[in-house]
């Protein structure tokens, strides 16, 4: 039977001629950029015939491919990320990324706590820095074309490293931000190594401009210690034009926990995907989101957790409220690998549709290997409760207002069990994203 040869389109076809445009430019190995690109010229862009992304096809959606950003003048820089909210009543030590590249002169990188260390990626990878050997911890999500453009493309970033014992008490920023008169496509890649018995709070934010069509592809790798403590919190805040790619990979030791929380606030298309693996016993894992969406906007989060060691739990937890014709995704798969016994994994994903346009699409699913587990998964989707609309009508309360209160505490529930119940400064600032959100729609 003779070959099949895959067709490009015009888009697939845009980005290949922005690769052979800008590849000699990039730092690092050019071998390993090509050998990513070559996993996205094999199979495109991907579609709804691709389990993975099913409910999200790519090559449908992405109407045009944006170049590569080039870098802000700081004053460019500044302004842009000023302009930005997200964590700004959080006392932070603050990484400054515009339009894909560091700036130094709007970071904090001279005034770092005891025990870490920040290194731009673009420099480390022209100095083929050791801590690179931890890039692909987790090699499952090499596969995923979202991050194998990312791979190909990846322009700048940190590599941050957090010393053996170290407890920080100030959490570490990373403030990205997408700008320019028009679209632009940019590829960051952070590196985070935590050492044993470290202790770090990550904050996470994003955010561009409404009116442009905007393609960042952003990735986060990190690789956590035995005994360390890790809290990321993360803020979505691209504009409703914006079509964003983002990848957060998680490789934890032993006795660790960990926990990251995702916030989508005003996306026009997001896919969000976590990648999750459990190398060492006794370790505990949350992963947790609060999705907003209305108009036609479109947010993807998609999870894959893979128990690999023994007696570890994992918690994942996502709450989505949508409005108008807007679509909301969660695919989450938990795996047990024959090793993982005594895990407890429990998965869910609960939706609020507040208009008849409203959709939905969770999938759920387990694979299991091991015989002494206690896992779980559930899905749930529906409207607002009249009977709790109707109580707090009653007692003097408009509907808008009343609705807003229930939708606040639906989503609220992700954020309460991921914040620590001291810290009122983070969680009012992730709580905020809601509230802004909650008054728009009002």
């Amino acid at each position: 039977m003779a070959d099949v040869e895959r067709i490009n389109t015009p888009v697939e076809a845009a980005i290949a001629e922005h690769f052979a445009g800008v590849k000699a430019t990039l730092p690092g190995d050019a071998g390993s950029r090509e050998t990513a690109f070559a996993r996205f010229t094999e199979a495109g862009l991907p579609h709804r015939r691709v389990e993975e992304w099913k409910y999200t096809d790519l090559r449908n959606l992405m109407r045009e491919a944006a170049a590569l950003a080039p870098a802000l003048s700081d004053d460019a820089a500044k302004a842009a990320l000023e302009a930005s909210p997200w964590f700004a009543g959080v006392h932070a030590a603050r990484i400054a990324i515009a339009n894909g590249h560091v700036v130094a002169s709007a970071s904090d990188l001279a005034d770092l706590p005891e025990g870490v260390s920040v290194e731009t990626l673009s420099q480390a990878l022209a100095a083929g820095h050791a801590d690179l050997a931890h890039l692909g911890a987790i090699p499952e999500a090499g596969d995923n074309i979202a991050v194998a453009l990312n791979s190909a493309f990846m322009t700048d970033g940190v590599v941050i490293r957090v010393t053996a014992g170290t407890k920080l008490a100030m959490p570490l920023h990373l403030r990205f931000v997408v700008t320019g008169e028009s679209a632009v496509a940019t590829a960051t890649r952070t590196l985070i190594v935590v050492e044993k018995g470290a202790s770090v709070t990550l904050l996470e934010s994003h955010d561009s401009a409404d009116a442009l069509a905007h393609q960042p592809n952003n990735m986060v790798e990190m690789v956590v210690g035995d005994e360390a403590q890790v809290a990321h919190f993360r803020i979505d805040g691209h504009g409703a034009g914006a079509q964003a790619l983002s990848t957060l990979t998680a490789h934890l030791g032993a006795h660790v926990a960990f926990d990251t929380l995702n916030i989508v606030a005003r996306p026009g298309l997001v896919r969000h995907q976590v990648y999750m693996t459990f190398a060492g016993e006794h370790t505990k894992g949350g992963v947790r989101g609060a999705t907003m969406l209305t108009g036609k906007q479109h947010a993807d989060t998609t999870l894959f957790v893979n128990h690999v060691a023994p007696h570890c739990e994992s918690r994942e937890l996502f709450k989505t409220a949508i409005d108008g014709t807007a679509t909301g995704v969660f695919q989450g798969r938990i795996a047990v690998a024959k090793e993982a016994q005594k895990t407890d994994g429990q998965m869910m994903s609960s939706a609020v549709l507040l208009s008849d346009g409203a959709t939905m699409n969770n999938k759920p699913e387990l694979e299991i290997f091991a015989d002494d587990v206690l896992c779980a998964h559930g899905a749930t989707c529906g409207a607002l409760d009249d009977d709790l609309l109707f109580y707090l009508m009653a007692r003097g309360i408009p509907r808008p207002e009343a609705e807003a209160l229930l939708i606040e505490s639906f989503l609220g529930e992700a954020v309460e069990e991921a914040v620590d119940e001291t810290d009122e400064d983070l969680r009012e600032a992730l709580l905020s994203v809601a509230r802004t959100w909650l008054a728009a729609r009002s």
